[in-house]
């Protein structure tokens, strides 16, 4: 019987090439849109699966809640935090410190800048990233030993068995050379513990900043921590244990409060993470919040829906080229569950081609898609094996969708009326019209969704944060002696045509670059966050920053350098709570409440150094007396940068022959803030036009049967005398109405969704209906350039022909 259907089926779809070929591409490329978005969930959702312990590994947050502050978590860890769980719990079996940074490497005369990450030893023992050559027991046992991975190995020595031979790491001035102990594959895309270079924890054991923080547990240095439970501990759960370990470090932080505010009210602690739960939790700094890929998925669904809606419509316009086949299969005894799997089976086959070419399609497009989600995925049922039931299931779920009500409809055709040829279907009744209106409100509900991204992308990139981040270029001097290179850099460029200001932090600006800080009493005896920025005199003046009150560092003045900060607003209103001007002389309380050399000369205003998400938190800048700054800011001129940029580079090229000229522009930094903004209305740009496409290809069936419909109603309207422009607007009229209800569903609703998504921004745009206005237009006009296509034709067709063939 099978059999039989399918070989109908073929038969049938070889008889209407055209409308097949619309089916099965309009399907297609719903498939291929969605198989990808699929992928792409996931690979997110797959994420630090593949370590074999990864039940029992967590990661150390300090979590905050209560008052007014949104529950949520820090993902730095304090140094000494992790082996003091490791003391203090007996749960506890491995405790794991990570620090990265970046590095300048030599390897066979050639010099790279990559980046490093330092563990502790037993890091092979907690996380499964396995050696091609080499021994985890051994691989981090020395300070001077590094593990490699097999890319890296590849790039610096053409080979992947590099164990035994030297890497050189450049500290200061000077190149010390490490030992290759061990080769990893390739660390897993999906993997939120990555790194190029692994180096021991004990190797920076001794560095000033990290002893420092070791013996400070309010210092953060930019670490994470993670600790390995051992089988059957129930740790994770048990938070009166943590937080009772948390009261025997802490003990300030549980004293009682006179007259609390709702800021006080706050309380802190530390949790313990699953690592498989890091990838996707947005209370967590840094995670990544799961409603987006459920948004994709439904972007996705989306677009394969309006795939579907185009095969019924087009399929039910089929059926009136069928209606006597029907009726004479129905008078030689054909039963209608018989005719039911017949068009079933007709869907089912159009949908395994469809997801054969959707699949293909998918594969081609798989580069773009990339590009545009930021990705390097591939369609791999090795890696992920859900991928063969998903997409198995996806065939099922689109062919019964998409062939059901076209198969209720043809099967109950009375064979009397149809050999008598009193049956007509079309685009005329409610439920064809309903899946056209469903349509364009998905279509119009993304495209204005794209658009007001994009406005808050815009608006994010362009709004004053505070600094002047224009021609400002940035670069990168760590690992490179860089107090000694710094001044003979500034007074070799600075008084060259084009350079318009020169000056130099110990911290980077913009995505990715970090943040430096540490705990200060605020005027009630409670300890705030402060973020600290080191810099050169005139570091302020050279990145375009005003001041409300008090004076810049002055290069003459030596206590300038010995204790002197230059605030900014948010720090004189959470810290101080009084005015800029009465902040002038105030001395900063450290964390232990004494009375630092952190004495106020200027109030700068807010500068907003993170993304547009987050309200500016309180900061200072400095001037540190042993002073290594890390970057170099150089005002450029407006104008073609080339010639300024080649200036900058010959002149590292003489002072450092042997480190990279590495730069980027200062507004790119923070144009990287919105990758993810801007990934996201990439995406929901391509899949509102895709969506559009689909629809009008709906719309275009559906305009065809409905002028096969009305032929004899044309033919005698142009016989009386109506024009073209008439017959034309009869015909879009109706469809133009369908748009319009269509306009008038998707705007509350896009609205309502886009205004929930911008509460996320603490700095975000207003809607405005002008918005709405354009995408409605846009949605009628294209709507009327696709009917009209098929009512030319029919206005144009000799009418003679049309009441002879009645």
């Amino acid at each position: 019987m099978l059999k039989h259907y399918l070989k109908i089926a073929f038969r049938n779809l070889a008889q209407q090439k055209v409308l097949s070929g619309i089916n099965i591409f309009g399907l297609s490329v719903g498939i291929a849109c969605f198989s990808l978005f699929l992928l792409y969930a996931v690979h997110e959702f797959s994420y630090d699966r593949f370590h074999t312990k990864a039940d029992r590994i967590y990661r150390i947050v300090e979590w905050w809640e209560g008052g007014e502050r949104e529950p949520g978590g820090y993902a730095w860890a304090y140094t000494p935090v992790a082996p003091a769980m490791k003391r203090d719990f007996p749960d506890v079996e491995y405790a794991i410190r990570l620090k990265g940074s970046d590095c300048i490497v030599k390897a066979a005369d050639k010099v790279f800048r990559t980046s490093i990450t330092y563990a502790d030893t037993a890091f092979f023992h907690v996380f499964t990233f396995p050696l091609i050559y080499g021994n985890t027991n051994t691989a981090l046992q020395q300070p001077n030993q590094l593990v490699i991975t097999q890319e890296k190995a590849l790039q610096y020595f053409g080979t992947a068995n590099v164990v035994g031979k030297t890497l050189e790491l450049k500290t200061d001035s000077a190149f010390v050379p490490f030992t290759i102990s061990g080769v990893t594959e390739n660390i897993p895309a999906n993997s939120s513990v990555k790194f190029n270079l692994l180096g021991s924890f004990e190797h920076i054991a001794n560095d000033p900043m990290v002893q420092q923080s070791n013996m400070n547990w309010y210092m953060t240095i930019g670490m994470q921590a993670f600790v390995q439970l051992k089988p059957g501990s129930r740790l994770a759960s048990e938070q009166n244990r943590i937080n009772l370990f948390r009261r025997k470090y802490y003990p300030d932080d549980y004293k009682p409060k006179k007259n609390p505010t709702k800021e006080d009210l706050i309380q802190t602690s530390f949790r313990l993470q699953p690592i498989r739960d890091i990838h996707m939790n947005p209370t967590i700094e840094g995670g990544n919040d799961p409603k987006n890929i459920w948004i994709l998925i439904t972007i996705a669904g989306a677009v394969l829906l309006i795939a579907c809606i185009n095969f019924t419509t087009l399929a039910i316009g089929r059926s009136a080229g069928r209606a006597k086949e029907i009726g004479v299969r129905k008078v030689i005894g054909s039963q209608r569950k018989q005719l039911i799997s017949q068009f079933l089976a007709e869907s089912f086959l159009l949908s395994v081609l469809s997801a054969a070419t959707g699949l293909m399609l998918g594969s081609l497009l798989l580069p773009l898609f990339n590009q545009l989600a930021d990705r390097k995925l591939s369609f791999s049922f090795s890696r992920f094996p859900e991928l063969i039931w998903l997409l198995i299931g996806l065939i099922v779920l689109v062919g019964f969708l998409a062939g059901s009500y076209p198969a209720l409809v043809l099967s109950a055709f009375k064979p009397i009326e149809v050999l008598k040829k009193k049956v007509r279907v079309g685009g005329s009744n409610l439920f064809t019209r309903s899946l056209v209106t469903l349509q364009f409100v998905l279509s119009i509900g993304l495209i204005i969704s794209t658009v007001i991204i994009l406005q808050q992308i815009a608006f994010m990139r362009t709004k004053n944060i505070g600094l002047n981040k224009e021609n400002l270029v940035m670069i990168n001097t760590e690992h490179i002696g860089n107090k000694r290179i710094y001044p003979l850099y500034k007074q070799a460029i600075e008084n060259n045509a084009g350079i318009l200001g020169v000056t130099a932090s110990e911290m980077g600006l913009g995505a990715g670059e970090g943040l430096m800080g540490a705990g200060y009493r605020d005027f009630k005896g409670e300890l705030k966050g402060v973020i600290e920025y080191p810099g050169d005199y005139n570091y302020l003046n050279t990145m375009g920053m005003s001041l409300i009150a008090g004076r810049y560092f002055n290069p003459a003045l030596a206590s300038d350098t010995t204790g002197a900060v230059i605030v900014n607003e948010a720090l004189v209103q959470e810290l101080l709570g009084t005015t800029p001007e009465k902040a002038l002389g105030t001395q900063l309380l450290n964390a232990k409440g004494n009375r630092g050399t952190k004495t106020i000369i200027g109030v700068a205003r807010n500068f907003n150094f993170e993304d547009l998400k987050q309200k500016v938190r309180p900061q200072f800048y400095y001037r540190p007396s042993a002073f290594q700054p890390s970057r170099i800011f150089v005002r450029l001129q407006a104008g073609d940068p080339g010639s300024k940029l080649a200036l900058l580079n010959k002149t590292w090229k003489k002072l450092v022959p042997d480190a990279p000229f590495e730069y980027s522009f200062v507004d790119e930094k923070f144009d990287n803030f919105y990758k993810n903004e801007t990934r996201w209305s990439n995406i929901a740009g391509w899949a509102g036009g895709i969506s559009i496409f689909l629809a009008c290809l709906g719309l275009f069936g559906l305009a065809a049967l409905a002028a096969v419909n009305r032929t004899k109603e044309i033919g005698i309207r142009k016989v009386l005398g109506a024009t073209v422009t008439h017959v034309a607007g009869l015909l879009s009229k109706d469809f133009v109405k369908l748009i319009t209800v269509a306009f008038a569903i998707a705007t509350p609703l896009a609205w309502y969704m886009m205004h929930y998504w911008l509460q996320a921004y603490a700095w975000r745009i207003n809607i405005t209906w002008q918005v709405f206005a354009l995408t409605g237009a846009f949605a009628i006009l294209l709507a009327v350039a696709t009917v009209s296509v098929q009512a030319i034709k029919a206005a144009i067709a000799n009418p003679v022909k049309a009441l002879r063939n009645e």
